[in-house]
C-alpha cells in the first residue's frame, strides 16, 4: 500500500514538474488561467505529490520493506561523503557565484549527485524506485533545459567568489543539520555512527 502511495506521489509531483519542461503547453495554461492560479495550482499539485511520497515512503519502510540487493557498507560511508557537495550544490543555486556560472545548473547536479548517493546506499525496492525517479526526473531536465527557446525566469544576479563561499559555509552547515538532525528525527535514519 505504501510503495503504490508513492508511486502516485512520484507520478503527480514529476507529473507537474515535466509539464513546465514543456514551454508552449505550459504558455497556454498561464495565458488560459492567469499566471497566479498557475502558479498555485502548481504548487499545490507538488505539493501534494511530495505529501504522498513522504507519507507512502514512511508506510513502505514500516511495513512492506522488499530488499533486492544489499550494498556493502562501504556505500553509505561513500553516500555521506558525496551527501556534502550535493548540498552544497544545491545552496549555490540560490548563493549564485562561480560555481553557479560554472555548472549553469548546480540544483539538477545536486540532485542528481543526492540521488546517485542514495541509490548507492540503499538496496531495497522503495529506495531504488524514489532515487532513480529522481535521477532520472534531473538528467530529463537538465537535457530540456538545453533545447528550451524561451528565457524561462528573470535571471538573477551572479555574484563572485565571496558567493561560493558564503555558499560552501551554508552548505557545510545544512549537511550537519541533515545528519545530525533531519535525517535520524524525521527519516528515522541515523547517518552518522550509525
Amino acid at each position: 500500500m505504501g510503495l503504490l502511495v508513492m508511486i502516485l506521489g512520484l507520478a503527480l509531483f514529476f507529473a507537474a514538474h515535466i509539464f513546465t519542461t514543456k514551454r508552449e503547453a505550459r504558455a497556454q495554461a498561464i495565458a488560459r488561467l492567469g499566471e497566479g492560479t498557475y502558479k498555485i495550482l502548481y504548487a499545490v499539485v507538488s505539493l501534494a505529490g511530495l505529501a504522498l511520497i513522504v507519507w507512502g515512503f514512511g508506510h513502505y519502510r514500516a511495513s512492506g520493506w522488499i530488499d533486492i540487493w544489499y550494498p556493502p557498507k562501504a556505500m553509505k560511508h561513500i553516500t555521506v561523503a558525496l551527501m556534502l557537495p550535493a548540498v552544497i550544490l544545491v545552496v549555490a543555486s540560490y548563493i549564485r557565484g562561480r560555481i553557479y556560472a560554472t555548472l549553469k545548473h548546480p540544483m539538477l547536479a545536486g540532485i542528481k549527485l543526492w540521488a546517485a548517493a542514495h541509490l548507492l546506499a540503499n538496496g531495497d525496492l522503495g529506495s531504488i524506485i524514489l532515487f532513480g525517479s529522481f535521477l532520472g526526473w534531473a538528467v530529463y531536465d537538465r537535457i530540456s533545459l538545453k533545447h528550451r527557446k524561451d528565457a524561462g525566469a528573470p535571471p538573477i544576479p551572479v555574484g563572485g567568489t565571496s558567493n561560493d563561499l558564503i555558499a560552501v559555509a551554508v552548505g557545510v552547515v545544512a549537511y550537519l543539520a541533515l545528519a545530525f538532525a533531519f535525517h535520524p528525527v524525521v527519516i528515522g535514519v541515523p547517518v552518522m555512527g550509525a
